[in-house]
């Protein structure tokens, strides 16, 4: 990977992974200074592209109750270049599917259709 010195640079980053086949983030922070780096996608596979692409070892996952609706963030997490990355996917999660709460990177089986 480049320096991500510049925004110009962390955006070319992205333009990169697009290139290469990646889905467009459907949301993109850069902080001022370029220290840090946030994509938000929209599944589960983007979420996995994402993260493999740029390499984020860090991998953290958050449940929490967002006004009755239980919400999961899922978050891989790199360091480049003293610049923070995170790839970020929001679900939510119906209380059904509660035991996949319990690991980190769940495998959905697709429903019976």
């Amino acid at each position: 990977m480049t320096e991500l010195a510049t925004r110009a640079q962390a955006f070319g980053l992205i333009a990169e992974g697009v290139a290469a086949g990646l889905s467009a983030p459907w949301r993109l922070y850069l902080a001022r200074g370029c220290r840090y780096l946030s994509l938000s996608v929209g599944d589960r596979a983007e979420w996995n592209a994402w993260r493999t692409h740029l390499g984020c070892p860090e991998l953290s996952v958050r449940v929490y109750d967002a006004g009755g609706e239980i919400r999961r963030s899922s978050v891989a997490e790199v360091m480049v270049d003293g610049c923070r990355i995170t790839v970020e996917l929001v679900e939510e999660v119906s209380t059904d599917d509660l035991d996949l709460l319990l690991v980190a990177d769940p495998v959905v089986e697709p429903e019976d259709r």
